[in-house]
Protein backbone atom coordinates (compact mmCIF):
# COMPACT_ATOMS: atom_id res chain seq x y z
CA UNK A 1 0.00 0.00 0.00
CA UNK A 2 1.18 4.16 -0.70
CA UNK A 3 1.73 5.86 2.46
CA UNK A 4 -1.00 8.08 3.82
CA UNK A 5 -0.08 11.47 3.63
CA UNK A 6 -1.89 13.93 5.69
CA UNK A 7 -1.24 18.05 5.51
CA UNK A 8 -0.26 20.05 8.10
CA UNK A 9 -1.07 23.32 6.25
CA UNK A 10 -1.96 24.45 3.11
CA UNK A 11 1.49 25.30 2.37
CA UNK A 12 3.78 23.35 3.83
CA UNK A 13 4.12 20.04 6.17
CA UNK A 14 2.95 16.36 6.14
CA UNK A 15 2.44 13.32 8.57
CA UNK A 16 3.69 10.06 7.30
CA UNK A 17 1.81 6.81 8.17
CA UNK A 18 1.90 3.77 6.94
CA UNK A 19 5.56 3.40 6.32
CA UNK A 20 7.98 0.60 8.70
CA UNK A 21 10.81 2.98 8.43
CA UNK A 22 12.81 0.00 9.83
CA UNK A 23 12.13 -2.80 6.80
CA UNK A 24 14.33 -2.31 3.80
CA UNK A 25 13.31 0.15 1.29
CA UNK A 26 11.06 -0.08 -1.34
CA UNK A 27 11.79 1.84 -4.01
CA UNK A 28 8.30 2.28 -4.78
CA UNK A 29 8.17 3.70 -0.97
CA UNK A 30 10.69 5.61 -1.37
CA UNK A 31 9.42 7.31 -4.74
CA UNK A 32 6.98 8.02 -3.06
CA UNK A 33 7.54 9.82 -0.03
CA UNK A 34 10.65 12.37 -2.45
CA UNK A 35 7.01 13.09 -3.94
CA UNK A 36 5.86 14.26 -0.59
CA UNK A 37 8.85 15.78 -0.06
CA UNK A 38 8.40 17.89 -3.81
CA UNK A 39 4.99 18.51 -2.92
CA UNK A 40 4.89 19.36 0.59
CA UNK A 41 8.96 20.23 1.55
CA UNK A 42 8.58 18.55 5.41
CA UNK A 43 7.29 15.04 6.38
CA UNK A 44 7.43 14.19 9.71
CA UNK A 45 6.75 10.18 11.13
CA UNK A 46 5.24 9.27 14.57
CA UNK A 47 6.75 6.29 17.03
CA UNK A 48 9.94 5.28 14.43
CA UNK A 49 11.69 3.66 17.45
CA UNK A 50 15.17 4.51 15.27
CA UNK A 51 18.56 4.57 16.92
CA UNK A 52 21.36 6.71 15.57
CA UNK A 53 22.39 3.66 12.59
CA UNK A 54 18.99 3.47 11.50
CA UNK A 55 18.48 6.91 10.93
CA UNK A 56 21.13 7.03 8.94
CA UNK A 57 20.10 4.04 6.88
CA UNK A 58 16.77 6.42 6.39
CA UNK A 59 18.68 9.21 5.26
CA UNK A 60 20.84 6.72 3.01
CA UNK A 61 17.15 6.13 0.98
CA UNK A 62 17.67 9.60 -0.66
CA UNK A 63 21.13 9.82 -1.41
CA UNK A 64 24.37 9.79 -0.12
CA UNK A 65 24.95 11.14 3.29
CA UNK A 66 27.28 14.16 4.44
CA UNK A 67 29.75 14.16 7.58
CA UNK A 68 28.22 15.21 11.02
CA UNK A 69 29.41 19.02 10.14
CA UNK A 70 32.18 20.89 8.40
CA UNK A 71 33.54 21.75 11.95
CA UNK A 72 31.81 20.66 14.68
CA UNK A 73 32.49 16.62 15.29
CA UNK A 74 29.60 13.85 15.02
CA UNK A 75 28.09 12.49 18.46
CA UNK A 76 28.10 9.10 19.85
CA UNK A 77 31.43 7.45 18.31
CA UNK A 78 29.10 8.17 14.79
CA UNK A 79 30.38 9.81 11.20
CA UNK A 80 27.18 11.59 9.73
CA UNK A 81 25.22 12.25 13.45
CA UNK A 82 25.23 15.84 14.52
CA UNK A 83 23.54 16.58 18.16
CA UNK A 84 21.60 19.62 18.38
CA UNK A 85 21.75 19.72 22.23
CA UNK A 86 20.23 22.93 24.23
CA UNK A 87 23.04 21.66 26.31
CA UNK A 88 25.21 22.98 23.85
CA UNK A 89 23.53 25.41 21.03
CA UNK A 90 20.22 26.47 20.44
CA UNK A 91 18.91 26.93 16.75
CA UNK A 92 17.02 30.06 17.27
CA UNK A 93 17.54 31.90 14.03
CA UNK A 94 15.70 31.28 10.72
CA UNK A 95 18.52 29.52 8.42
CA UNK A 96 19.14 26.62 6.00
CA UNK A 97 21.62 23.86 6.95
CA UNK A 98 25.14 24.48 6.19
CA UNK A 99 24.96 27.26 3.53
CA UNK A 100 28.33 28.25 3.87
CA UNK A 101 30.12 25.66 1.63
CA UNK A 102 29.48 25.64 -2.17
CA UNK A 103 26.82 21.99 -1.99
CA UNK A 104 24.68 22.43 1.26
CA UNK A 105 22.31 19.48 2.23
CA UNK A 106 19.80 18.63 -0.04
CA UNK A 107 17.42 16.79 2.81
CA UNK A 108 18.00 17.27 6.64
CA UNK A 109 16.36 14.77 8.89
CA UNK A 110 16.13 15.55 12.72
CA UNK A 111 15.10 12.66 15.34
CA UNK A 112 13.48 13.33 18.54
CA UNK A 113 15.75 12.61 21.65
CA UNK A 114 15.26 14.39 24.53
CA UNK A 115 11.43 16.64 24.20
CA UNK A 116 10.53 19.15 26.57
CA UNK A 117 7.42 19.78 28.42
CA UNK A 118 6.61 22.27 26.60
CA UNK A 119 8.05 25.01 23.90
CA UNK A 120 10.56 23.51 21.79
CA UNK A 121 8.54 23.74 18.15
CA UNK A 122 10.45 23.57 14.94
CA UNK A 123 9.38 26.21 12.59
CA UNK A 124 9.78 25.39 9.14
CA UNK A 125 8.90 27.59 6.08
CA UNK A 126 8.54 26.77 2.59
CA UNK A 127 10.78 29.27 0.52
CA UNK A 128 9.25 28.60 -2.82
CA UNK A 129 5.82 29.94 -1.56
CA UNK A 130 7.74 33.44 -0.01
CA UNK A 131 9.17 33.46 -3.69
CA UNK A 132 5.66 33.62 -5.42
CA UNK A 133 4.23 35.97 -2.66
CA UNK A 134 6.93 38.53 -4.13
CA UNK A 135 5.63 41.25 -5.74
CA UNK A 136 6.47 40.99 -9.33
CA UNK A 137 9.11 44.34 -9.74
CA UNK A 138 11.03 42.34 -5.96
CA UNK A 139 10.92 39.40 -8.04
CA UNK A 140 12.44 40.22 -10.90
CA UNK A 141 15.43 42.15 -9.44
CA UNK A 142 15.92 38.37 -6.57
CA UNK A 143 16.43 36.50 -9.90
CA UNK A 144 19.04 38.42 -10.76
CA UNK A 145 20.93 38.69 -7.31
CA UNK A 146 23.88 36.82 -5.74
CA UNK A 147 24.65 36.13 -1.81
CA UNK A 148 27.43 35.71 -0.12
CA UNK A 149 26.91 32.73 2.99
CA UNK A 150 29.45 32.45 5.76
CA UNK A 151 29.79 30.57 9.04
CA UNK A 152 31.72 33.06 10.86
CA UNK A 153 28.39 34.49 12.31
CA UNK A 154 26.73 31.44 14.24
CA UNK A 155 23.26 31.56 13.54
CA UNK A 156 23.19 28.94 16.64
CA UNK A 157 25.08 31.35 19.32
CA UNK A 158 23.25 31.29 22.64
CA UNK A 159 23.06 34.56 24.64
CA UNK A 160 23.97 32.83 27.96
CA UNK A 161 27.90 32.19 28.34
CA UNK A 162 28.21 28.44 29.33
CA UNK A 163 31.33 27.11 28.76
CA UNK A 164 30.12 24.32 26.76
CA UNK A 165 28.02 26.39 24.44
CA UNK A 166 30.79 28.99 24.14
CA UNK A 167 33.60 25.78 22.86
CA UNK A 168 30.61 25.18 20.35
CA UNK A 169 30.73 29.09 19.23
CA UNK A 170 34.65 28.35 19.11
CA UNK A 171 34.47 25.21 16.91
CA UNK A 172 31.80 26.39 14.71
CA UNK A 173 34.09 28.94 13.36
CA UNK A 174 37.03 27.61 14.10
CA UNK A 175 37.93 26.89 10.50
CA UNK A 176 36.22 29.83 8.27
CA UNK A 177 34.21 28.85 4.95
CA UNK A 178 32.14 31.60 2.36
CA UNK A 179 30.46 30.64 -0.43
CA UNK A 180 28.32 32.46 -3.36
CA UNK A 181 24.97 31.33 -4.33
CA UNK A 182 22.06 32.63 -6.45
CA UNK A 183 19.16 34.73 -3.98
CA UNK A 184 16.86 32.47 -5.96
CA UNK A 185 17.45 28.68 -6.44
CA UNK A 186 15.95 26.73 -9.12
CA UNK A 187 14.70 23.21 -7.51
CA UNK A 188 16.67 20.76 -9.51
CA UNK A 189 13.86 18.01 -8.85
CA UNK A 190 10.70 20.18 -9.49
CA UNK A 191 11.84 23.55 -11.08
CA UNK A 192 10.40 25.55 -8.18
CA UNK A 193 12.18 28.47 -7.71
CA UNK A 194 12.40 29.77 -4.23
CA UNK A 195 14.62 32.17 -1.58
CA UNK A 196 17.70 30.94 -1.06
CA UNK A 197 19.08 33.29 1.87
CA UNK A 198 18.62 32.56 5.64
CA UNK A 199 21.29 33.19 8.89
CA UNK A 200 23.77 32.50 6.91
CA UNK A 201 23.68 35.20 4.24
CA UNK A 202 25.34 37.92 4.74
CA UNK A 203 26.20 40.32 2.21
CA UNK A 204 24.52 40.57 -1.57
CA UNK A 205 27.44 41.05 -4.17
CA UNK A 206 27.21 44.45 -5.60
CA UNK A 207 25.61 46.08 -2.64
CA UNK A 208 26.69 47.90 0.33
CA UNK A 209 26.71 46.36 3.92
CA UNK A 210 23.99 48.71 4.55
CA UNK A 211 22.03 47.87 1.50
CA UNK A 212 22.29 44.49 2.00
CA UNK A 213 21.54 44.10 5.24
CA UNK A 214 18.09 46.25 4.47
CA UNK A 215 17.22 43.92 1.30
CA UNK A 216 17.98 40.77 3.22
CA UNK A 217 15.55 42.01 5.63
CA UNK A 218 12.62 42.76 2.72
CA UNK A 219 13.11 39.67 1.73
CA UNK A 220 13.56 37.35 4.76
CA UNK A 221 9.73 38.74 5.67
CA UNK A 222 8.51 36.83 2.82
CA UNK A 223 9.99 33.76 3.81
CA UNK A 224 8.47 33.91 7.48
CA UNK A 225 5.23 34.82 6.77
CA UNK A 226 2.96 32.92 8.95
CA UNK A 227 1.11 31.43 6.13
CA UNK A 228 4.36 29.87 4.68
CA UNK A 229 5.18 28.24 7.90
CA UNK A 230 4.28 24.87 10.09
CA UNK A 231 5.13 24.94 13.37
CA UNK A 232 5.95 21.72 14.89
CA UNK A 233 5.73 20.15 18.33
CA UNK A 234 7.57 17.19 19.28
CA UNK A 235 7.19 14.15 20.80
CA UNK A 236 9.37 11.07 21.73
CA UNK A 237 10.18 8.83 18.82
CA UNK A 238 9.61 11.07 15.83
CA UNK A 239 11.60 11.49 12.84
CA UNK A 240 11.52 14.46 10.79
CA UNK A 241 12.46 15.11 7.02
CA UNK A 242 12.97 18.53 5.10
CA UNK A 243 13.97 19.80 2.14
CA UNK A 244 17.31 21.96 2.67
CA UNK A 245 17.34 23.30 -0.96
CA UNK A 246 13.62 24.97 -0.50
CA UNK A 247 12.80 25.66 3.44
CA UNK A 248 14.27 27.37 6.02
CA UNK A 249 13.63 26.66 9.43
CA UNK A 250 13.98 27.91 13.71
CA UNK A 251 14.11 26.08 17.00
CA UNK A 252 12.28 27.92 18.94
CA UNK A 253 13.75 28.84 22.44
CA UNK A 254 10.20 28.94 24.74
CA UNK A 255 11.32 26.06 26.86
CA UNK A 256 12.78 27.45 30.24
CA UNK A 257 16.00 25.51 30.21
CA UNK A 258 14.86 22.20 30.18
CA UNK A 259 17.09 19.58 28.25
CA UNK A 260 16.23 19.62 24.82
CA UNK A 261 17.87 17.37 22.03
CA UNK A 262 17.04 16.10 18.37
CA UNK A 263 19.93 14.32 16.36
CA UNK A 264 20.71 15.66 12.55
CA UNK A 265 21.68 13.33 9.71
CA UNK A 266 21.71 15.16 6.39
CA UNK A 267 22.05 14.03 2.65
CA UNK A 268 24.77 15.47 0.49
CA UNK A 269 23.50 18.21 -2.10
CA UNK A 270 23.85 19.30 -5.43
CA UNK A 271 25.64 22.94 -6.53
CA UNK A 272 22.41 25.33 -6.44
CA UNK A 273 21.49 27.25 -10.11
CA UNK A 274 19.98 30.29 -10.35
CA UNK A 275 17.56 31.54 -12.85
CA UNK A 276 20.64 32.44 -14.87
CA UNK A 277 21.74 28.71 -15.13
CA UNK A 278 24.77 29.78 -13.31
CA UNK A 279 26.08 28.04 -10.02
CA UNK A 280 26.73 29.01 -6.46
CA UNK A 281 30.92 29.49 -6.04
CA UNK A 282 33.09 28.42 -2.64
CA UNK A 283 35.25 31.38 -1.70
CA UNK A 284 36.83 30.55 1.29
CA UNK A 285 37.26 27.32 2.78
CA UNK A 286 37.57 23.53 1.36
CA UNK A 287 34.50 21.15 2.72
CA UNK A 288 35.07 18.21 0.57
CA UNK A 289 35.54 16.61 3.43
CA UNK A 290 31.68 17.39 4.68
CA UNK A 291 29.91 16.44 1.41
CA UNK A 292 30.00 14.94 -1.93
CA UNK A 293 29.04 16.69 -5.07
CA UNK A 294 26.32 14.68 -6.55
CA UNK A 295 25.05 15.93 -9.88
CA UNK A 296 21.34 15.93 -9.34
CA UNK A 297 20.17 14.27 -5.83
CA UNK A 298 17.05 12.47 -7.15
Amino acid sequence: MPPSIRKLTGRIGAVVEGVDLSAPPDPLTVTALRDALNEHKAIVFDEVNLDNAGQERVAGWFGDLTTAHPNVPATDGTTNVLAVDSETSKANEWHTDVTFVINPPQLTTLRSIVTTPYGGETLIANAAAAYRDLPAPLRALADTLRVVHTNQYDYARPAATTGQRQEYDRVFVSTPYEAEHPVVRVHPLTGERGLFIGGFAKRIVGLSSGDSADLLRILQSYVTRPENIVRWTWSPNQLLIFDNRITQHYGVDNYDGHPRRLNRVTVAGEVPVGVDGRRSEQLVGDASHYSSLPAVAA
